[in-house]
């Protein structure tokens, strides 16, 4: 199910029974489209995530920290100076559409009393947030502003009036409830049951639609019309089944069962602890893949050149191997020198180094003697034999050199945009790449910060998300009794468990961690070493994030993303 009309209404029934009454405290902009609200409500604090991305656009409850920007945006600004310290006096859902419209009360400057309206327009790449004056009805600004040129429908700018999408002429399809009247919306001779459903009904995705022709089983009016009754019964009376399915092919999420849809069926508690589980780390994917873009083909580029450097260094060495033929050629040269003279182009003469001693016939260039031919055939020997140890000593240092982008290729997966700057960082402190001036200037002597995350044991353990955070992890903050992991012979991060006793969970747990942080996270029984901190040693001259290590033990672990997911938290 996508984030539809029916998601909509099970998220806002939640966040009704949750928030209604809770008193805004905080109000954060992490990202440019992205608001986290802090809402104190029946004695806890909750985290209100409202999302305007253009493709994971979402309001939900949530677990996750994100990290805030030193200077807010103006309109961060301008929701704190509107909405912290107000009540949220209602939520609710326009129709059945994907809008939510929270109402709060404030005090302004004077003291009196105030209502604004937060909407919430969940609508792909149209989505939007939008904060108005509910007297007035006047938009007071908004995440995203819309000009007229833009769009001929409405303007959304500071002091225009307010106005919903415009109406899609759908029917509610709560209020079907008998099957004569379902059974005269649906023209049963046309077909493609599915794509009508979604077209008149209000809130539907073509996910739901066909669940409901699953459990119709056939195509017949009155049983797919009582397939629709039961599916709307239980959502009216919110009987809500929040559920992610996985398959190999991808990740659903839906509030009712999908019959219709082979996978793992993964149940949660609530609404949004499923949609705080779906999305994770969707949304920083997507955007760091916009904002490093550049980055990423950088990476990949140099990755290819060095592959392909290493294969014509390979190819110059299978010819060294001519070397000793020249060698042979200088001697025999020498053993039959009376058999020459200048001018010859070739001579033909017994090889003695072989047990049948064959005529071989030596190439002689006629305007050099005989000993000055000679002479050359070991000047060619010299000249390859000494190549040899150059070009390996090259293919060596290519391969490092391989290795070193392949790493930063596998931290470039997982990494924040704080990791993808601190790449940028390292390679133009490599000399890969100039020195880019940052828009925020970067604190003094701010430290890197590997990724924290907590054992079922409640130990503390760290993760390099990049190679500054590796090195940072595992020879400044660690201490020589701790346990260090690293995938065997994989590039990932380094692993560090803060304890000098881990229990055998903490380092089953801090070795799925290892594995998730990898190359091979995608793969199973992926071997992880630990080791203590004290045998691992960084070689002089190594690139970033490289370390030889021993007295390690092994062992092999499937990374889980729902463990990750949880470690996190």
């Amino acid at each position: 199910m996508s984030f539809d009309g029916i998601m909509t209404r099970a998220v806002t029934a939640e966040l009704q029974e949750t928030l209604t009454s809770g008193r805004i405290s905080k109000v954060y902009q992490p990202h440019k489209t992205d608001l986290v609200f802090t809402i104190r409500s029946n004695g806890k604090n909750h985290k209100l995530l409202i999302s305007a991305n253009p493709s994971f656009a979402r309001i939900h409850l949530t677990e996750h920290q994100y990290e805030n920007p030193d200077t807010p945006p103006m309109f961060c600004m301008l929701l704190r100076k509107h909405l912290e310290g107000a009540f949220i006096e209602k939520i609710e859902q326009l129709d059945v559409e994907r809008i939510i419209k929270i109402t709060v009360k404030n005090r302004d400057e004077i003291g009196d009393e105030t209502t604004k309206v937060l909407y919430v327009e969940i609508m792909g790449r149209h989505s939007n947030i939008i904060l108005t004056d509910e007297k007035s009805e006047k938009i007071i600004d908004s995440i995203k502003h819309i000009p007229s040129f833009q769009n001929r429908h409405r303007t959304v700018l500071p002091g225009f009036t307010y106005l919903l999408p415009p109406a899609q002429e759908k029917i509610d399809p709560f209020s079907i409830s008998e099957k004569e009247a379902f059974i005269s919306k649906i023209s049963w001779n046309e077909g493609k049951l599915d794509k009508q459903l979604v077209a008149r009904f209000s809130g539907f995705s073509p996910l739901i639609a066909k669940e409901i022709l699953e459990r119709a089983g056939l195509s017949i009016k009155e049983q797919v019309a009582d397939a629709f009754l039961s599916v709307m019964n239980q959502l009216a009376e919110k009987r809500y089944e929040p559920q992610m399915i996985t398959n190999e092919k991808k990740e659903y999420f839906s509030v009712i069962s999908l019959t219709h849809i082979d996978g793992e069926v993964r149940p949660f508690e609530t609404v949004s602890k499923l949609l705080d589980r779906f999305f994770y780390g969707k949304a920083d994917r997507d955007r760091i893949k916009q904002q490093a873009n550049d980055l990423e083909k950088y990476l990949s580029n140099e990755y290819e050149k060095i592959i392909k450097k290493i294969g014509k260094l390979e190819k110059e060495l299978e010819q060294t191997v001519n070397a000793e033929e020249y060698q042979r050629k200088g001697e025999l040269l020498t053993a039959y020198m009376y058999m020459a003279k200048k001018g010859d182009k070739t001579i033909e003469v017994e090889d003695y180094f072989s047990e049948d001693q064959p005529l071989v016939k030596i190439e002689l260039d006629p305007l050099k003697t005989p000993a000055e031919n000679a002479q050359s055939y070991f000047k060619k020997y010299g000249k390859l034999k000494k190549s040899v140890s150059i070009i390996k000593d090259q293919i060596e240092k290519s391969k490092n050199e391989l290795l070193y982008f392949e790493r930063l290729i596998v931290q470039m997966d997982s990494a924040s945009m704080k990791d993808v700057e601190e790449i940028r960082e390292e390679l133009g402190e490599g000399g890969y790449l100039k020195h880019r001036q940052s828009k925020q200037k970067k604190k003094q002597n701010q430290a890197p910060q590997p990724e924290k995350f907590i054992s079922s044991d409640g130990t503390e353990i760290l993760v390099g998300k990049n190679n500054k955070q590796n090195d940072y992890l595992t020879f400044k903050l660690s201490r020589a009794n701790e346990t260090w992991l690293h995938t065997k012979d994989i590039p990932g991060s380094h692993v560090l468990i803060r304890s000098a006793e881990p229990s055998e969970t903490d380092i089953k747990e801090a070795a799925v961690l290892a594995g998730f942080y990898s190359k091979a996270k995608n793969s199973s029984s992926v071997p992880v070493d630990f080791t203590l901190v004290k045998h691992v040693k960084k070689p002089s001259g190594a690139k970033p994030g490289f370390v030889i290590y021993d007295n390690q033990q092994t062992l092999y672990v499937t990374p889980d993303e729902d463990l990750v997911f949880k470690l996190k938290k």
